[in-house]
């Protein structure tokens, strides 16, 4: 039998009032006659009902700002269409709410961490949105000694305990391999992104385990820093070779540099898809405004980005869903990919 978790909206139930009126009880906020807190503290005490010290924390704290920093180059983060969508879809539900995003770029992942402090510290943000998570990324510890609440975005075994939203990246990489290996590819490469992130890790393993498993005659991976020029660089070192030396399909981690492999098969006079299939990651518009258009695997960003600011608000309202994956990206085949030339 699955006993339910008592929340702040049961005692507001048992007690007769909005869940804004325990919150003012339990924070000793004034509005409230002494009748009416009585019998919240009544409620919660029948119903064995404590506020989590995350909630707690919030008293006095600025809850109309969430906070979001990035590390990732200014000139890259305006080139690329991922993280645009993902803001945008944050924006979505602060916007619901009247919440601003406080965004800042940061260099280094260590940076990040001093800087959540200061904004928490200085009581500027409510809470926070973590990303690009790395092995053994020191904001996890950071945010939980600081008592702030924080969503994670990233695999569960990156996030350190922290509320988190992840997409299946090993999946979605098998999803994608298995399909060009059904089309008839053997040599199948993949233009990864920097080696340092999580999902870059989880992605190159899932790689790994799936051309082992269909035994391809040719596998290789790069990593790169996402941008269109390293995408391009390696594009270009992949395909210099003769055949049946160089691949014959390349998976890339977004959009940005699948389109710059794009124009380096062009420049090297190769035709997509009879000489090479490409297929990229995060479904954007560049993928098809581009000719051929790029298949692709596609999945709802601006949601995520939502999905994710909903999370945050659960977490501090405590009646999110907590931890969860969202819907694995779906595999969108268009002019980029055929089964190789024989």
């Amino acid at each position: 039998m699955t006993i339910s978790r008592v929340t702040i909206k049961d005692v507001a139930a048992r007690a007769g009032v909005s869940k804004g009126a325990v919150s003012l009880a339990f924070n000793h906020r004034p509005g409230l006659s002494e009748a009416t807190r009585d019998r919240i503290f009544r409620a919660a005490r029948e119903l064995g009902w404590q506020p989590s010290p995350t909630a707690r924390s919030l008293a006095g704290s600025r809850v109309d700002v969430v906070g979001l920093a990035i590390c990732r180059p200014a000139r890259l983060l305006g080139l690329e269409p991922f993280y645009m969508e993902f803001v945008s879809g944050v924006e979505s539900v602060l916007a619901e709410r009247s919440c601003s995003l406080l965004l800042r770029l940061v260099r280094q992942v260590d940076e990040e961490a001093g800087l959540l402090e200061s904004w928490w510290r200085g009581r500027q943000i409510g809470g926070a949105i973590l990303v690009d998570f790395r092995a053994d990324d020191p904001r996890a510890a950071a945010v939980r000694r600081l008592g702030m609440p924080a969503v994670a975005v990233g695999h569960p075994s990156l996030t350190g305990g922290l509320t988190s939203v992840w997409t299946d990246d090993a999946t979605a990489v098998t999803e994608a391999v298995r399909y060009l290996a059904a089309l008839g590819h053997r040599r199948i490469a993949r233009v990864g992104g920097a080696a340092a992130l999580g999902h870059t890790a989880i992605r190159t393993a899932a790689f790994d385990e799936v051309a082992r498993a269909l035994d391809l005659a040719g596998a290789w991976q790069v990593a790169t820093d996402f941008s269109g020029d390293a995408g391009a660089r390696a594009t270009r070192s992949l395909l210099s070779g003769a055949p049946p030396d160089r691949p014959t399909a390349i998976v890339y981690d977004n959009d940005l540099m699948a389109v710059a492999g794009l124009s380096v098969a062009a420049e090297m006079g190769l035709r997509v898809p009879a000489d090479v299939s490409l297929l990229a990651w995060d479904d954007s518009q560049l993928c098809r405004l581009t000719h051929p258009t790029l298949s692709a695997m596609s999945h709802d960003v601006h949601g995520f980005g939502a999905d994710v600011a909903r999370t945050l608000f659960g977490l501090l309202t405590e009646e999110g869903p907590g931890s969860h994956p969202v819907p694995t990206p779906v595999l969108t085949p268009r002019g980029s990919t055929a089964p190789p030339r024989a």
